[in-house]
């Protein structure tokens, strides 16, 4: 699998960019190395959260839907019995 690479330009303040150097000479990589390996964090975790967002809007439709739920207590219940001898399974939803 080959990834093809494109220029792109930032403006970052003095300041921002000053401590970059200073932590890409620490660490013995480039400051665009950095850079890049930052831009790259931020964009998979902001992936996440969006799918996340979007599970839980959708899951609260469903249960606007069917009314079908857990209640916290059950949950919290359930989660208590993990790694006992009395291990419960999962509650069962309901309206």
């Amino acid at each position: 699998m080959s990834t093809t690479t494109v220029p792109m330009s930032i403006k970052i303040d003095s300041s921002l960019r000053e401590r970059l150097s200073h932590l890409a000479t620490s660490r013995k990589r480039t400051s665009h190395a950095l850079a890049r390996e930052a831009i790259e964090q931020y964009v998979l975790i902001a992936e996440s959260r969006d799918r996340a967002n979007q599970e839980a809007v959708a899951a609260y439709e469903h249960y606007q839907e069917t009314g079908l739920h857990v209640t916290g207590e059950e949950v919290t219940k359930w989660m208590q019995s993990w790694g006992t001898e009395d291990e419960q399974p999962a509650p069962q939803c309901h309206v």
